[in-house]
């Protein structure tokens, strides 16, 4: 009890003036050292937050490169967005205030072209700074047009509307972003990386709502531009069957035939008899090239189909067909040209097709509008053995595409074993020509 007493001595009485005691040090507690005035306990959390400090210090500095690109964009959307908004309101008081005028529709057509530009920059930038990928819309299909067609054409854009709607709205959200880089760049730095982050999706939301392609629109000219392929493709392999028929069957029987009449006038003199047999040869030669001739006609345009329509031209085929075959056709006006001349063609390699493939005793054509005439359906059927595969090669394949070039749809019905329906649907078109009587 002693020896503790004499190790832990009761607190020493401290006089005014007098210096503190010495501080006594313990065990896991460095002593101060001599002349210091922070305790230890109190120097070494003062380290403690000095280290962590330096270490934070960086931290606060750090930003990526997206960071200052994007830094970048928002301090440029003041400038751009100002110019292009003073030309968006100048190019509309312009065009409004002068359509009394000539040239009123023609600014707003240049500023409407113009705004376009615009598009194209602000893509360009956010491509550059921001990593955003917007595709080009598709420009404005080129119309031979001249004067007003022009101008209404350029006004009837959709997509350059969408761009002076962009740069009109853009100048009160430039402002506020200008400011906020400002304001982050200054004295903002501990939320630099987050901020940008945040008032850049803002310009990505806008880019992409205004600035980016419809994508209806575009995928409706892919199929146009598909669709116009096919018929180049179609007219050029049309062109070749053509110059092929000509050249393997009426030009070698007109050749044949033009042989055979010379050798019958040399031997006219002589032998009148083997000239007139030679004579009766030449003209069975000019019935088939006559024949020939009428057969490509009919392929390239038929008379009954440009004299009669499409419902007399329906029947026709379903009477040559070897096949028996009803054709039930109910119409009460024509088609627009394309159409009736596809849906002739159509059931015309259907019915072929029928008389080689099918071994059908029996067939149907039936030719009908619907949904109140705005869809005109072609039906070709058959009770024959089926299992028509639109992939197989039977021709089919490339009446799609033809089908197709009138925006219309193809339907296969053909289980094996029969029966086989062929539908081939197309959107009502009203024949705006006049069609004049075939010259006989």
């Amino acid at each position: 009890m002693a020896a503790d007493a004499a190790a832990s001595p009761g607190p020493l009485p401290i006089t005014d003036g007098a210096p503190p005691p010495p501080a006594v040090a313990t065990a896991g507690t460095p002593a101060a050292a001599p002349g210091s005035a922070d305790p230890p306990g109190h120097r070494t959390e003062s380290a403690a937050l000095a280290a962590t400090a330096e270490r934070a210090r960086p931290a606060r500095l750090a930003a990526g490169g997206a960071t200052w690109r994007g830094l970048l964009f928002l301090l440029l959307n003041l400038p751009l967005g100002l110019v292009g908004f003073v030309f968006v309101t100048t190019m509309l008081a312009l065009g409004v205030g002068l359509a009394v005028t000539v040239i009123g529709l023609p600014v707003l057509a240049v500023g409407l072209w113009v705004c376009r530009g615009f598009g194209a920059v602000e893509r360009a930038r956010a491509r550059w700074l921001l990593g955003l990928r917007i595709p080009a819309p598709s420009r404005p299909p080129r119309r031979r047009v001249d004067g007003l067609g022009a101008t209404f054409a350029a006004l009837g854009d959709p997509v350059a509307w969408r761009h002076a709607l962009y740069l009109f709205i853009r100048l009160p959200w430039s402002i506020i972003s200008f400011v906020a880089a400002l304001v982050l760049v200054t004295v903002g730095w501990v939320v630099l990386p987050w901020a940008t982050r945040a008032l850049v999706a803002v310009d990505r939301a806008m880019i992409r709502g205004l600035l980016s392609p419809s994508e209806s629109v575009e995928r409706r000219i892919r199929e146009l531009e598909g669709d116009r392929g096919t018929l180049v493709d179609s007219a050029a392999a049309d062109l070749r069957r053509i110059e092929r028929d000509l050249h393997d069957g009426a030009q070698a029987r007109l050749v044949t035939l033009a042989m055979g009449l010379g050798m019958a006038k040399e031997k006219l003199a002589d032998d009148p008899h083997a000239a007139a047999q030679m004579v009766a040869e030449a003209h069975g030669e000019a019935k088939l090239a006559l024949q020939e001739l009428r057969d490509l006609a009919r392929g390239i345009n038929p008379a009954i189909l440009t004299d009669r329509g499409l419902p007399a031209a329906l029947v026709s085929l379903a009477a040559r067909c070897t096949v028996p075959t009803r054709a039930a056709v109910t119409l009460d006006s024509r088609p627009a040209a394309a159409v009736e001349t596809m849906l002739y063609f159509a059931a015309s390699e259907l019915l072929t097709n029928i008389s080689k493939h099918s071994r059908a005793e029996a067939a149907t054509v039936e030719l009908r509008r619907v949904d109140g005439g705005a869809t005109l359906v072609l039906e070709v059927g058959d009770n024959g053995v089926g299992g028509v595969d639109p992939r197989g090669g039977s021709g089919i394949a490339g009446l799609t595409e033809r089908v197709d070039a009138v925006d219309g749809t193809l339907v296969v019905d053909s289980p094996p074993g029969g029966p086989t329906l062929v539908s081939v649907t197309v959107p009502w078109r009203e024949s705006t020509e006049l069609v004049e009587p075939a010259r006989r």
